[in-house]
């Protein structure tokens, strides 16, 4: 009688373990990932929407499965644009043991870069400044920099530039390093043979009238202004050359000002806070717009549509950049599960790094392929100007990819 409730006993303890093995396959491993953003902050109105691009990117993830039984955490914390929260939020993912980190803004990154490199964690950021890149090997770009983009929109100019005078050109800028690090890569250009004189550099202040430096301008016979900055600055300057008669009806107008701008100077919201005189800018980014239909843009409405987001999130660009990064982050772990080895930091390294050629990866989200390589971390070299139109941005020729930019980097 004994044995054969000892044998009862055995015969239920192995069922247990059985069925406890069972439910952790089931249940499948755990993924972590951080992200500090600013959501209450200078740029908030850029961080909340990128927030929500890669909060609802991950619901989907788990929801579609798309990591089969495993599981996707992303912590999201807000650091308001201020660098020493950025640390902390950092250093409190890393207790989480996360296997890869997306930060937000160009001061905290290059705060930072050597904290990557140290704790050896492949870090994706929303700041695509090409400095952030020195000196640190863990740091990848999702789309080309900011010098890329002002580089292009320069290339841009002296292409479609109509008539025989000199092209004089002025820059203005967000007074940090995120504005200013595309200059040295446009005066680079410039001396390789980009023929634009560059008359004017401005990093602009917290003004709401721009009178002085338009007038400015205009003397000195500046026919285009290239911004490297956020949405709000942007705004009152169009604003102001709108009131003064200086803005140009059509591209390269005589006399007149053409206003073109990076990745964060445009955008829907730009035409939300400018109105009619955001008519007639033009924009460049890698990522693609509601306003090109297809499969990605398609897929990015249903997304928000989803979740619960309404019209303006939805079409925001900065909500496709939150999506985009996490698409990244997922396909990295996809393909190190797809070779059956561990997913963690040094395997997603190596993954990232891997993502050219062949290996490419198309998102959809984005105009080109995302592609890494251990001597390139800039993601999607490929472009697409938009132009205000009707108060709306539309696709304006070819995704391209600039000559200069690529002379630059030989």
């Amino acid at each position: 009688m004994k044995n054969k409730q000892i044998t009862i006993m055995l015969v239920a303890l192995s069922f247990l373990l059985i069925l406890g093995f069972s439910t952790q396959v089931l249940a499948g491993e755990t993924y972590k990932m951080g992200m500090s953003v600013d959501i209450t902050g200078a740029t908030s109105d850029i961080g909340n929407p990128y927030s929500k691009g890669a909060e609802d990117y991950v619901k989907y993830v788990n929801d579609e499965k798309l990591l089969g039984n495993d599981k996707l955490v992303l912590f999201i914390r807000d650091d308001a644009y201020k660098t020493e929260t950025t640390k902390r939020n950092f250093e409190d993912f890393l207790d989480e043991d996360i296997v890869l980190y997306q930060n937000y803004s160009t001061g905290s990154t290059l705060a930072l870069r050597q904290d990557f490199d140290e704790e050896k964690i492949p870090t994706i950021t929303a700041s695509f400044h090409a400095g952030n890149l020195e000196n640190c090997n863990y740091l990848f770009l999702p789309i080309a920099s900011y010098s890329s983009q002002a580089v292009g929109l320069a290339e841009y100019v002296v292409a479609n530039h109509k008539g025989s005078n000199k092209i004089k050109v002025a820059m203005f800028l967000h007074p940090s390093a995120f504005g200013r690090g595309p200059l040295g890569d446009v005066k680079k250009a410039i001396d390789i043979g980009l023929p634009i004189e560059l008359v004017e550099v401005v990093e602009h202040g917290k003004d709401l009238d721009n009178t002085a430096m338009l007038k400015r301008f205009q003397s000195k016979g500046v026919q285009y202004v290239i911004s490297q900055t956020v949405q709000p600055p942007v705004a009152t300057m169009l604003k102001g050359a709108q009131s003064l008669g200086m803005a140009a009806s059509t591209y390269g107008e005589a006399g007149k000002i053409t206003f073109l701008g990076c990745h964060y100077a445009g955008g829907p919201d730009l035409i939300g806070l400018a109105g009619s005189a955001a008519e007639g800018f033009y924009w460049t980014t890698s990522y693609k717009l509601m306003t090109a239909k297809g499969p990605g843009t398609d897929a990015q409405l249903a997304l928000a549509k989803r979740y619960g987001r309404d019209d303006k999130l939805a079409n925001s660009q900065n909500y496709t950049n939150g999506i985009m990064v996490i698409q990244v982050a997922v396909e990295a772990i996809r393909r190190v599960k797809a070779k059956s080895i561990k997913v963690n930091r040094a395997n997603l390294f190596e993954e990232l790094q891997a993502m050219n050629g062949y290996n490419a990866f198309y998102p959809l989200t984005t105009v080109g392929p995302v592609s890494f390589s251990k001597t390139d971390r800039e993601g999607v070299d490929t472009l697409q100007l938009y132009v205000a139109k009707g108060g709306v941005f539309h696709e304006l020729g070819a995704p391209f990819v600039s000559e200069y930019v690529q002379k630059l980097k030989k």
